[in-house]
C-alpha cells in the first residue's frame, strides 16, 4: 500500500539579504511562470529539516552555501492547498557570490526597488515584509 505524504508539502525559500539588498531570481521554466520573479528554494524533501533542506536548495540552484535565519511572514498557500511556502532570512557564507544555475536572471534589490520585479503571488506577501530588514 502506498503511503500518502503529509499535506500540505512544504516549500521552503531563502530571501537571502546581503549589504541591505535581497536576492531576486527569474524562473526559467515552466513556461506559464518563466520570467516571474522568486526566492530560491524547494520541497523539503523526507528525513530534511526546513533549514538543510533549504540549504541545499541554494547549493543545487545557485551554487552557494548560506546560513538559514529567522522566518519571515507566515505561511503561504500554495497549489490550492496541497503545499505551503515558508522563507526564511538567510545570509551567503564566506563571501560568495550567487551563480544563475537554474534560474534566467538574478537581481540583487534594494528597498526602493522592491517591487521592480513581477513577483510569483506567493512571493509578494513576504517581499511586503522585507523592507525593515534592508536597512
Amino acid at each position: 500500500m502506498q503511503t500518502e505524504r503529509p499535506i500540505p508539502r512544504i516549500i521552503v525559500g531563502a530571501a537571502i539579504i546581503e549589504a541591505g539588498r535581497v536576492l531576486a531570481c527569474a524562473r526559467a521554466a515552466p513556461p506559464e511562470v518563466a520570467g516571474r520573479w522568486e526566492f530560491p528554494g524547494g520541497k523539503v524533501e523526507e528525513g530534511e529539516s526546513e533549514p538543510e533542506a533549504l540549504v541545499r536548495e541554494c547549493e543545487e540552484e545557485l551554487g552557494v552555501k548560506v546560513e538559514v535565519g529567522d522566518r519571515v511572514g507566515g505561511d503561504i498557500p500554495m497549489s490550492h492547498g496541497r503545499s505551503v511556502l515558508r522563507v526564511y532570512v538567510s545570509r551567503l557564507l564566506d563571501g560568495q557570490t550567487p551563480q544563475r544555475l537554474e534560474h534566467a536572471e538574478l537581481r540583487w534589490l534594494g528597498r526602493d526597488e522592491l517591487f521592480s520585479v513581477d513577483w510569483l503571488p506567493a512571493d509578494a506577501p513576504i517581499v511586503a515584509e522585507l523592507p525593515p530588514l534592508l536597512d
